[in-house]
């Protein structure tokens, strides 16, 4: 594949007192990502170059005004300058409210591009949640931006890690708030959400596994009811609609059996439900997918490594995986199409 055969991924680059910045230098100097797209970094040019001076990846830094200006060369990161990082006043590793500002604008420009159809999907470095609030953008992370700046309402979180890809009916909220969301509507989006989505990863016919909320699936009502009241009831509406789905399944084994190939899929209920299940296997090659969105978004699956942040240690794996899986999915889409 080359040329324009390949995948326009718009790479956000994150928060600037972060890691992003950094990891994207390696990232993009491997040749296995320049085979499989077309990326084009949205952020600061200035940042941008500083990170090469901490991480002395090979490439160099092109910054231009709009897409049309890319040329897509080896060796060569093109950034949509936006100009919103002041070196001079940034200090790596610590939140501040202008690194946050810029991530949203990073992220609202890309979201953009890919919505008016200029980019394939957008890839997201790692963006700090206090910075962003601190800024006046009040969001508990990338998931319910993006939903805003797409304009949907029913979106879910996707973690992958190898063959484990694990959905979830509640991310940020209380572990009371996560039960009481536990209810067929919205166990149903996340089901069909997440069969589009396998679909679009290339496997045609997903077989789904849906957890259950309590131990051993509430052992027919003994440890709690929600698997009979609310889950079951959601799972055979799912078949009926001619979803695969199997559940609900005990919450200790089903991530496993998921990662074992059993299943191509599993819902999670709640967010460390799935959340420990991924990342027992390794953050370093997760990738967060959101769902439910009119674009392909992928993103890093770990935070913005503040700690490592100017230091050019920070590990770029989950970027590349990110990289890989929005090109994978962005290949399968165009052949559905």
């Amino acid at each position: 594949m080359s040329g324009k055969g390949k995948a326009l991924l718009a790479i956000t680059m994150g928060d600037a007192a972060g890691s992003g910045p950094e990891i994207i230098t390696k990232a993009l100097a491997e040749p296995e990502v320049r085979k499989l797209c077309r990326p084009v970094v949205i952020g600061d040019a200035a940042a941008m170059k500083a990170a090469f001076t901490f991480t002395r990846a090979p490439g160099q830094v092109r910054a231009i005004a709009k897409l049309a200006d890319a040329r897509f060369q080896d060796g060569i990161i093109e950034v949509i300058d936006l100009h919103n990082i002041q070196l001079d006043k940034l200090t790596r590793g610590r939140v501040d409210p202008m690194a946050g500002k810029a991530a949203y604008e990073y992220i609202k420009i890309g979201t953009e591009m890919a919505l008016a159809g200029e980019a394939d999907a957008i890839v997201t470095s790692a963006i700090n949640k206090e910075a962003l609030n601190k800024a006046g953008y009040h969001y508990d992370g990338h998931t319910q931006l993006l939903a805003e700046l797409c304009g949907v309402k029913d979106v879910a979180m996707m973690l992958v890690t190898g063959k484990l890809r694990v959905s979830h009916v509640s991310t940020h909220v209380s572990l009371k708030t996560a039960i009481e969301r536990v209810r067929p509507p919205r166990i149903l989006t996340v089901l069909r959400l997440t069969n589009e989505a396998v679909k679009q990863m290339g496997i045609a016919e997903p077989k789904i596994a849906v957890s259950g909320l309590n131990p051993h699936s509430g052992e027919g009502g003994l440890f709690g009811d929600e698997e009979i009241k609310y889950i079951a009831p959601a799972i055979e509406e799912a078949k009926q609609q001619g979803l695969n789905v199997v559940g609900p399944l005990p919450p200790d084994s089903v991530f496993l059996r998921t990662n074992e190939g059993q299943f191509d899929a599993a819902i999670a209920m709640y967010h460390d439900q799935g959340h420990i299940a991924v990342k027992m296997l390794g953050i370093t090659f997760g990738v967060n997918v959101t769902l439910g969105l009119p674009i392909i978004r992928t993103s890093v699956d770990h935070g913005t490594n503040f700690g490592k942040a100017g230091k050019g240690t920070a590990d770029p794996t989950s970027l590349i995986e990110a990289i890989k899986l929005a090109s994978v999915m962005v290949q399968n889409r165009k052949r559905v199409a």
